[in-house]
């Protein structure tokens, strides 16, 4: 499944390459949520990569809405993470797929075309970065950089405000637009903490394993136990988490 996954992931990636920079169409889901072309074809290539060993699975995607099986697989993907940097020309994008059995997420892929990055995962065997084992930082929170929410047209003044107690506390702050690249980050010791008030499923299924199987902790915003259902998260190296947590409780309250 592990490598059935990164092929798939490296399919789709390939894609996302060949188009970058040549979109053909864009579609908009809502007001400030955009679709490509890009995104579909990209999409049905890893589905029909499982389908073809794993027709009975569960497939749990962006854009495409797929009849619940008996399965105790879920496939759980995000063709194009990075969606709105990819339509812009900003070369911060990934391939999510993620693998869930009876409710746990077991299995994490992300590639990152751009820089050739294959991200994988499996629970309980570590974290490798293109077949290299890799781990989270050691840094403290006054000399860590931190990863926050790129949302900030939703619940702006919540955002924003701990956004402006967040900065005064960590060494300095980024916002890179994509779950995959925010949680690889910290799981390679790039970057130590990050913060999303609102993310969905594909957007961080396949991360967050990655994250933890690479020594890192991730929570819902209030501290508690995570999973990729949950609405907002925070993801750290673990050394300064329950202080993000605490320094988050006035304003989760208001979300």
């Amino acid at each position: 499944m592990k490598e059935l996954a990164i092929t798939a992931a490296r399919e789709a990636g390939k894609i996302l390459m060949d188009n970058f920079g040549k979109i053909e169409s864009v579609t908009k889901k809502d007001e400030r949520e955009l679709v490509s072309n890009v995104d579909l074809k990209a999409e049905n290539t890893i589905i029909d990569i499982i389908k073809s060993k794993y027709p009975d699975h569960n497939i749990l995607c962006e854009e495409s809405k797929w009849a619940k099986t008996d399965s105790e697989y879920k496939w759980v993907i995000d063709p194009l993470d990075g969606t709105h940097n990819y339509i812009y020309g900003v070369n911060i994008f990934g391939v999510s797929i993620a693998l869930e059995h009876k409710g746990e997420i077991v299995l994490g892929v992300i590639n990152m075309p751009y820089t050739d990055h294959i991200y994988w995962a499996e629970k309980g065997n570590g974290a490798y970065l293109n077949g290299k084992p890799i781990k989270v930082s050691e840094r403290v929170m006054k000399e860590s950089l931190a990863i926050f929410d790129s949302g900030l047209q939703k619940e702006t003044a919540v955002r924003t405000g701990f956004l402006a107690v967040l900065a005064g506390k960590v060494f300095n702050t980024r916002m890179f637009g994509a779950s995959s690249r925010h949680l690889t980050y910290i799981a390679s010791g790039v970057a130590d903490l990050v913060v999303e008030f609102g993310d969905n499923p594909w957007d961080f299924a396949a991360g967050g394993l990655i994250l933890t199987e690479a020594g890192g902790i991730i929570t819902k915003l209030d501290g508690s136990k995570w999973d990729i259902y949950v609405h907002g998260y925070v993801a750290s190296n673990g050394k300064f988490h329950d202080e993000i947590i605490n320094l988050l409780k006035p304003f989760v309250s208001k979300t």
